[in-house]
């Protein structure tokens, strides 16, 4: 385990990325001259360890041929989600300090947009077709020498938290003080052994790799000689059939494509063979307990949860069979030390719920050009306790439960209501796709509690569909729990990675 160079000298035909969507491959070999290549073009052109190249682009090889070449030249890489404004992209660009972009033709407008709003972009490269203002990809690549020098410092990644709560913040970590031909990857220590990756791991993602999970893991593969089959975006019938053309070993999932995949009809998830899954890793957000079992009844005991964030203070893991034991943990820690504090910052006792803390032994990330986000998610007494805003508890035997997120905490009578309770609730209702719950302005209560739903296709909004929505919920959560009302709308605001971006959502209650 070390890095795709590794493989390329022992087996350099052997598949490394696969794009399902087109059946491009790109092997080991490929993939190691190719990010050569790009460092040394990167290089010629004057960037130099502790500068930053970016990325706008699909799920497609280029991405990874862009990741390798920062990780081999002490760079930073970014992913820019290719969904943002040009506005927004250009904040992320120039907040990370980015001096060099890589972008496809497929967002040609963003692309362009993009560059002329950041002047300090001086290597702008472009591939699947042409960007104005942009040197092509391949030229570059072709012009560029696949000598790989000898010094190849280890860069890192310097990824944006999704923006659910506000404006992305930029997680910067040191970087490594090693080459990138040495081992010492913390993420592929602690992910490899438990999930078994090696060089017969086939792994599976629609997930776009401009977040943190499908990137880092996609890496990973390449540290341990399997092979990345990607998908540009997430399709439940298309997975299925992709899990069981590609004979698909390991794959990363959120809840909400749990979901998707449960409300297919019976034949037509019966139809397809995922017999070769061995693992299926999920994570981003919590999942529902119900939907959990009813994936292990069809998947078997596979499914692997680990809690984490794009900081990566800290991280908790469970298998299926402690899941099976403790239903709707995320698991004990792995990566720091949990603690649980109350709103006063007091540590609180076992089983009380408060703000979810990880200890470390130093403070594990900053946010870049913004102490003072730092500081208001370090704890005001221990300097190396950080938290990312979660809710939860943990168990005598040390297994953490999530409740919510501070910032989505509803105070209706003065009593703390988890949407998160809510909508794990009305996840499998046969007439809703996706549902919302946030707090809206009362007279009375301060806060009424308010459920958004995207009803399923056949499904008509009605006060009759409303009513049935919430008599589900009779019995199952108290009555101050339930709905107040229940808005119908077409879609709701989720990242790629299906976080809810319910921060729109309570913005534009608040503005009425």
């Amino acid at each position: 385990m070390v890095f795709p160079g590794t493989f390329a000298a022992t087996d350099p035909t052997k598949p490394a990325l696969v794009q399902a969507d087109d059946g491009r491959v790109v092997t080991y070999g490929a993939l190691e001259q190719r990010s050569v290549r790009l460092a040394n073009h990167l290089r010629e052109q004057g960037l130099a360890p502790g500068d930053s190249v970016a990325f706008i682009a699909e799920n497609t090889p280029e991405v990874f041929e862009v990741y390798w070449a920062a990780l081999r030249s002490g760079l930073y890489v970014t992913g820019v989600n290719h969904h943002l404004t040009p506005d927004e992209a250009a904040y992320i660009l120039t907040d990370c300090g980015a001096r060099a972009l890589v972008g496809t033709g497929e967002h040609a407008d963003l692309v362009t947009a993009v560059a002329e709003l950041v002047p300090g972009l001086e290597v702008r490269l472009a591939f699947e077709g042409p960007v104005r203002g942009f040197d092509d990809y391949e030229e570059a690549l072709a012009a560029a020498s696949p000598v790989a020098p000898a010094d190849q410092p280890r860069g890192t990644d310097m990824l944006y938290s999704s923006g659910t709560t506000g404006r992305p913040k930029g997680v910067k970590a040191p970087l490594p003080p090693r080459q990138v031909d040495e081992p010492g990857d913390m993420l592929a220590a602690v992910f490899g052994p438990l999930y078994g990756f090696d060089a017969d791991t086939v792994y599976y993602s629609a997930a776009p790799t401009y977040h943190a999970a499908p990137l880092r893991f996609g890496g990973m593969v390449s540290m341990f000689g399997g092979t990345l089959v990607m998908s540009r975006r997430f399709d439940a019938e298309t997975s299925l059939g992709m899990i069981e053309q590609h004979r698909v070993t390991h794959s990363q999932w959120v809840p909400t494509m749990f979901v998707r995949m449960l409300k297919l009809d019976d034949e037509v998830r019966e139809q397809y063979d995922v017999s070769s899954l061995r693992v299926a890793i999920h994570a981003a957000a919590p999942c529902p307990v119900e939907v959990k079992q009813r994936m292990i009844d069809w998947w078997g005991p596979i499914l692997y949860e680990y809690y984490s964030s794009t900081e990566a203070n800290g991280i908790t893991l469970i298998g299926p069979e402690d899941w099976l034991a403790h239903p709707g943990s995320v698991g004990r820690a792995a990566l720091g030390v949990i603690r649980v504090c109350g709103p006063d910052s007091t540590e609180l006792a076992t089983g009380e719920t408060g703000t979810v803390y990880f200890e470390r032994d130093e403070l594990p990330f900053t946010y870049h050009r913004d102490p003072e986000r730092t500081a208001a998610v370090t704890h005001p007494a221990h300097p190396t306790w950080t938290t990312t805003g979660d809710i939860g508890h943990v168990d005598d035997e040390g297994f953490l439960y999530l409740t919510d997120r501070t910032a989505f905490t509803i105070i209706s009578g003065g009593v703390n209501v988890y949407p998160q309770e809510i909508e794990n609730a009305l996840a499998l209702h046969p007439a809703i796709l996706d549902v919302a719950v946030v707090g809206v302005p009362d007279d009375d209560l301060g806060q009424a509690v308010k459920a958004f739903v995207q009803p399923v296709a056949d499904a008509t909004p009605s006060e009759t569909l409303a009513a049935e929505i919430l008599a589900s919920l009779e019995g199952t959560l108290a009555r101050y729990k339930i709905p107040r009302t229940v808005e119908f709308v077409d879609a709701l605001p989720r990242t790629a990675t299906g976080k809810l971006a319910k921060g729109r959502l309570v913005e534009a209650q608040r503005r009425g």
